[in-house]
């Protein structure tokens, strides 16, 4: 949903200048240009500029080189990202402005100070830092409210995970329309309040300051340090090997950051300095792996992982989704700390958090929320992957499991069913939309989950997604589903259960189940047959073959074709056309149409004509008619 307010429609081709052709704003360049954003990439001399055209074509022949793409559409890439040293020039009817020099509060604040009065006043500006506080680079720029952070990581070309940081005064406007920037570069956003480390920094960067604790102390050998955290993160690189390919001495000044904020607790250990100071590689391959010393080892990590991400989400820092989103998608960890925890069980995940905190170097508050989950038995978590929002009398469902394309699980079923549960039953709302977070709306089931399945639970598993399906379906007020992205296997049969499938260009839809084995059970094949007839059913059931959104809609079970850029401007300016008529003569109708669907055409006329008959003794018609005759607007109350 695109929140009214919002100063600017980063829309393709909207102009993205990235302020530092480095190898950051290389990397941003480059993926907002594959996004296709107008870019422009200033620089401070003609020698810098050459250094980041050189970096960019490097990044461009290594994606041609793993066949991500070809030659022709590498050199159409670099032909529309264009180098300057005009800063005047570069930010001149941007759209979005992204400041990507070194981490210097000074050379960055004098930045902004020289673009203040260049940019428009629709301009967002945005910092790239993994550091500073925005609240304080903020400070002095005209209007703060559309001054942000943006942390990408790095490869920020490649690597998916962006930290959208809100200073203290940037507008929610100024925040959702860099979230739905985000998605558009194919990155997965989560927003993070300004505090020192952001969301991912605050635990990540202290994993690997333990790591050099643990063998400081004697705790274990590097490499069975080393081997546990791969093993316990579902890593491809431990600690030390991650510092020695990323540079220890970026640990070593993250560290010192958030001991500055936060404490002795983070002090950066001394065998962590020492290296840093040495200049060398930790030579972990050179010792042994200690079975016997693993357990410390995994306890004393989760307790430090477990204990901060619980503190930052009980300070408001994160929620507790964004946080294990940032260990899954930017850590690339099988797991975040919250999963993990919930696995564990509260107690035991207490347990661990508490003994780490009694040997801490310094105080390690325990999050009080876990100690009180913990003492009422809790042993789980709660993570939502469903959220409601509100614009006026439109509520939008949103699917919220980016990471995993918004597939289907338990837990989302039940928080869509929730959802839909409670929005049946409330008065001002007149209209549903039905879509996910992120401009996909759901890629199927869960295969993870159903895996694992027994034939029991199988067949329970399809009863429960035709049951949340049929609370779709009855819900009293009409829904629309956007698809955007894709929408197959489960994802497609819940999309069926809305009133209207709206698709933008681009979306792909079908019913895969039979690639895996199984065949649709949420209620797919019976919707689609109502709607496309047998023979088309079959064609896209047997085969599998997911269609377009242009195919669908010549099916005939899409409604309509919208836009990929302006897909939810479109959806919202319909829910919103749909929630202004009569409540209850689209409530009514909504009804007739369904139950006469499935009757004789004498029974359904039959029905259609009480209702219609009905809809007189309103005070919504009383008003409807006056408002025609008088030439005004109907303000429906819905009587």
């Amino acid at each position: 949903m695109e929140p009214a307010g919002t100063r600017s429609s980063l829309h393709p081709p909207a102009i993205v200048a990235v302020l530092g052709g480095g190898t950051m704003g290389s990397g941003i360049a480059q993926a907002a240009a594959q996004a296709g954003y107008t870019v422009r990439v200033r620089d401070v001399d003609e020698a810098a500029i050459g250094r980041g055209r050189g970096i960019l074509t490097q990044m461009l022949d290594g994606a041609v080189q793993r066949k991500k793409m070809t030659s022709a559409q590498r050199d159409a890439l670099l032909a529309s990202v264009a180098f300057s040293t005009d800063l005047a020039a570069t930010v001149r009817g941007a759209d979005l402005v992204v400041e990507a020099v070194f981490e210097d509060e000074t050379v960055k604040r004098a930045l902004f100070a020289e673009i203040a009065p260049l940019v428009e006043p629709r301009t967002i500006v945005a910092t790239n830092t993994s550091s500073l506080s925005v609240t304080a680079l903020a400070d002095g720029f005209p209007d703060p409210g559309r001054f942000a952070g943006l942390h990408f990581f790095y490869p920020a070309a490649v690597n998916k995970l962006l930290e959208i940081v809100g200073g203290r005064a940037t507008e929610p406007a100024t925040l959702a329309e860099l979230e739905r920037f985000g998605y558009r570069l194919r990155k997965i956003p989560i927003r993070t309040a300004d505090a020192a480390g952001f969301c991912v920094n605050r635990f990540f960067v202290p994993y690997l300051n333990e790591a050099a604790r643990l063998a400081a102390d004697g705790t274990a050998s590097l490499g069975t340090i080393e081997a546990v955290g791969r093993e316990l993160f579902g890593a491809t690189l431990g600690p030390f090997e991650l510092m020695n390919v990323t540079g220890i001495p970026i640990a070593f000044h993250a560290q010192s950051s958030l001991a500055r904020s936060f404490g002795a607790a983070y002090a950066p250990s001394p065998r962590l300095e020492e290296q840093f100071r040495s200049g060398q590689p930790w030579p972990w391959k050179t010792t042994p792996v200690e079975p016997e010393r693993t357990a410390a080892v995994r306890d004393r990590f989760l307790g430090l992982t477990i204990g901060i991400a619980t503190r930052l989400v009980e300070e408001g820092v994160a929620t507790p989704e964004a946080v294990d989103r940032g260990a899954v998608v930017g850590l690339r960890r099988a797991r975040g700390p919250f999963a993990q925890l919930s696995a564990l069980g509260l107690s035991d995940g207490l347990r661990l958090v508490d003994a780490y905190a009694a040997g801490a170097p310094g105080p390690f508050p325990v999050s009080a929320e876990l100690r009180a989950r913990a003492g009422r038995g809790e042993s789980t978590w709660p993570l939502r992957y469903v959220r409601v929002e509100r614009d006026g009398p439109v509520a939008w469902v949103l699917l919220d499991r980016p990471e995993v394309l918004n597939s289907l699980n338990s837990d989302v079923l039940a928080q869509v069913d929730a959802a839909f549960a409670g929005l049946g039953s409330d008065r001002t709302v007149r209209a549903v939309v039905l879509a996910g977070s992120s401009p996909v709306f759901a890629a199927g089931a869960d295969i993870a989950e159903m895996a694992t399945k027994s034939l029991a639970d199988g067949l329970a598993f399809g009863f429960v997604g035709q049951r949340v399906a049929a609370r779709v379906a009855a819900c009293p007020v009409p829904v629309l589903a956007l698809v955007e992205g894709y929408a197959l296997g489960g994802g497609l049969e819940l999309a069926l259960a809305a009133d209207i499938l709206v698709a933008a260009e681009g979306a792909k839809l079908g019913l895969p189940e039979v690639t895996v084995g199984i065949h649709p059970g949420m209620g797919g094949a019976s919707r689609l047959t109502r709607l496309i007839g047998p023979a088309r059913t079959k064609l896209l059931t047997f085969t599998g073959v997911p269609v377009s959104a242009e195919e669908g809609f010549q099916l005939g079970f899409v409604t309509k074709v919208v836009p990929a850029a302006t897909a939810r401007e479109e959806v919202a300016a319909l829910a919103a056309t749909i929630a202004s008529r009569a409540p209850l003569g689209v409530q009514w109708v909504k009804r007739v149409i369904d139950a006469g669907a499935d009757a004789s055409l004498a029974t359904a006329l039959e029905l259609e004509g009480e209702s219609a008959g009905h809809t007189f003794g309103t005070a919504d018609r009383t008003e409807g008619m006056r408002a025609f005759l008088e030439r005004r607007p109907p303000k429906f109350e819905g009587r």
